[in-house]
């Protein structure tokens, strides 16, 4: 069996979500969002690390409300940089030798499904390189700065990437250390992994599995999850459920 080490990254502004506490740390269904994302991937028997990137500011408060957690669900904490390949890059730090593919998952995807971890991990292991994504099924329109329609771009071919991304060990490590090199405008690690010459193949993914940016997307997660029927227990039951709000 391959072994993974997954990175859950959980430490940007989260400017757009306009609410009290950041969004990996909001409640969802009564667990905050990056716990309930966590909890997908460690009762995995293929995984053998999870590192969760934090806010260097938010690193206090997160051991006071998470510690139990982080304890008993052996999951590590990582500085975030001031940029999400600087926070990456600080958890690739500690990778763990037996870590043969990093898997890289935005900690505020709460509903991917197993099925889906399972498929991209495969292809992962099988090309070296996979994401996650959905082909682009509404028409795009490129506008400029007055809000005027200046074209319309044809979809076909265009998906929209979504995580986890999951990579050989030393094909991302290289591509993380010649990162300079490789070029500006890269937005994410499927892209650099391209750069660095290597081909990244696609998992068709689903418009579930969707990114937590505003508040209203926390309603749409919890109606997801609502909606599925509850999972069988597959590893020992988690002791600490997180209902109280991040004061």
């Amino acid at each position: 069996m391959s072994r993974f080490a997954v990175i859950l990254p959980a430490a940007g502004r989260s400017s757009r979500f306009h609410a009290k506490e950041k969004k990996p740390f909001a409640i969802l269904d009564g667990r905050a969002v990056w716990l309930r994302t966590a909890e997908l991937f460690v009762t995995r028997k293929d995984i053998c690390q999870c590192v969760v990137v934090i806010a260097p500011d938010d690193r206090e408060l997160f051991r006071q409300r998470f510690g139990a957690n982080l304890a008993f669900m052996d999951i590590q904490i990582a500085d975030g940089g001031a940029e999400r390949f600087e926070s990456v890059a600080n958890a690739l730090k500690l990778l763990k030798d037996e870590a043969e593919f990093v898997a890289i998952h935005d900690a505020v995807r709460p509903c991917v499904t197993t099925e889906l971890i399972d498929a991209v991990f495969a292809k992962g292991v099988q090309t070296g390189a996979a994401l996650l994504a959905v082909p682009v099924t509404d028409t795009l329109k490129r506008i400029d700065d007055k809000k005027q329609v200046q074209g319309t771009v044809p979809r076909q071919g265009l998906w929209l990437a979504q995580t986890p991304q999951v990579f050989r060990r030393d094909w991302l490590l290289a591509a993380y250390e010649n990162r300079a090199k490789l070029g500006g405008g890269i937005t994410d690690d499927a892209q650099l992994v391209e750069a660095a010459g290597h081909k990244v193949h696609v998992v068709e993914g689903s418009p579930s599995n969707l990114k937590i940016t505003t508040h209203p997307d926390v309603l749409l997660a919890k109606a997801i999850l609502q909606s599925r029927p509850a999972p069988k227990p597959t590893g020992p039951a988690h002791p600490f459920a997180e209902e109280e709000m991040w004061r």
